[in-house]
């Protein structure tokens, strides 16, 4: 927590024609973290991204993304930034190995000492699962193909900071479990930051090892999933074969009783399996609890009208 941290939110709000979008959200992300901003529709997920990223302007408090403010940024900052939107249709007619030699060229004049400089076309298809397709048409690429040139148009300046639209969508399994290795190995190796938005919460808990949520303009948790799923309680699977009879049992927490399990003399325990609770559970028990409350809330409030 010394260094200078990625991104740096404090006091951050939003409006739009008087309603609040974002209210008082402060963020930090420090280098090399890989963060998965979550929410439902409307949270305030792609306004918080867009702000971040310098696309939007923001009514009030301090932002900071790679020590400057993305709103009054220049170039040489725009180059250590990389996004990859949901959806990228342009230059359809261009082959795929010009389309990035073209983009590289425009990193070249904004390469950091002591960070290597934009990636050749080559290496960048290597990468992302298209050295095959170098010179082919954009236009003639699948649907999960235009997918990876987004990644890679979104990786070839080397950033520093990469923002992920949901990325894998169109995405068969193989390329899906391709890119989400090639987003720990941009985080390990070259100490990229990379902030992801995405409705998959089985990818988010796979890639990201910090989790957000965003609701109705708020942070309302932050943590790794497994912390995550503490707040609410989430109880571990536990089945087991017993003597050749299968059972399940659920608990908070697993260890005290498969140690238990394991000490009973005299009997045969076969196929032990804990299955932790995932993302997906996490999150939906907080949406739950958090509209328990709200109606809740509302009802108490109506009480007393």
């Amino acid at each position: 927590m010394g260094a200078e941290p990625v991104v740096d939110v404090r006091g951050l709000r939003m409006e739009y024609a008087g309603r609040t979008v974002l209210d008082d959200i402060d963020l930090r992300i420090d280098r090399g973290e890989v963060v998965a901003l979550l929410g439902p529709n409307g949270a305030g997920k792609t306004t918080t991204i867009e702000i971040l990223e310098g696309f939007r302007q923001r009514v009030g408090g301090e932002v900071s993304v790679l020590g400057d403010d993305p709103e009054r940024a220049g170039d040489a900052w725009r180059a250590k930034v990389g996004v990859v939107l949901q959806s990228w249709r342009d230059h359809g007619r261009w082959r795929v190995g010009q389309l990035l030699q073209q983009f590289g060229a425009l990193y070249e004049p904004y390469s950091r000492p002591g960070r290597a400089g934009p990636y050749r076309a080559g290496e960048l298809l290597d990468l992302v699962g298209l050295a095959g397709h170098r010179d082919v048409q954009v236009r003639s690429l699948s649907g999960g193909q235009r997918r990876r040139l987004d990644v890679a148009i979104g990786l070839v300046g080397r950033p520093e900071l990469l923002f992920l639209d949901e990325p894998t969508t169109g995405f068969d399994p193989v390329a899906r479990h391709e890119f989400h290795e090639l987003v720990h190995r941009l985080s390990d190796f070259d100490d990229t930051t990379v902030l992801l938005t995405t409705h998959d919460l089985a990818e988010a808990e796979k890639i990201a090892g910090r989790i957000l949520i965003l609701d109705s303009g708020r942070i309302v948790a932050d943590g790794s999933a497994v912390a995550l799923a503490g707040e609410v309680a989430g109880a571990s699977e536990i089945t087991w074969r017993e003597d050749g009879v299968r059972h399940v049992h659920s608990a908070a927490d697993p260890v005290p009783f498969v140690r238990e399990l394991l000490d009973r003399p005299a009997v045969e325990i076969t196929e032990l399996q804990v299955r932790a609770q995932t993302l997906e559970e996490t999150y939906l028990a907080m949406v739950a609890r958090r509209e328990a409350v709200t109606v809740g809330g509302a009802v108490e409030e109506l009480g007393t009208v």
